[in-house]
């Protein structure tokens, strides 16, 4: 089993920055695979950003490449999604998850393990 709780969320201006940490319960961070997710309202669940087990290999959404940046340290058991350049777009509930395997996965089926969600409001 492993636990997510996010944290970092809160109200910016368009152009700040924000950063999410992610902190985990387990003996299973340090292999797994995590993963960064929104949902704005009216809006289905979307893939942000993704990590593989040792922070070596990341992979991003389109709508965020070059702002966001994901990484982790499995001492603290804590990954963290930088984003700097926010847009009003960017508003949604960031959600952390973690995969049962080690390598990278965008799909939303591929994360066992669910935070709670953090919120994220960037006005304009």
């Amino acid at each position: 089993q492993v636990q997510l709780v996010e944290s970092g969320g809160g109200l910016v201006q368009a152009g700040g920055s924000l950063r999410l940490s992610c902190a985990a319960s387990g003996r299973t961070f340090s292999s797994s695979a995590m993963g960064w997710f929104r949902q704005a309202p009216g809006k289905e669940r979307e893939f942000v950003a993704t990590i593989n087990w040792s922070g070596v290999i990341t992979y991003y959404a389109d709508s965020v490449k070059g702002r966001f940046t994901i990484s982790r340290d499995n001492a603290k058991n804590t990954v963290y999604l930088q984003m700097n350049s926010l847009k009003p777009e960017d508003t949604a509930v960031y959600y952390c998850a973690a995969a049962t395997i080690s390598t990278i996965r965008t799909s939303s089926g591929a994360y066992a393990y669910w935070g709670q969600g953090t919120q994220v409001t960037v006005s304009s």
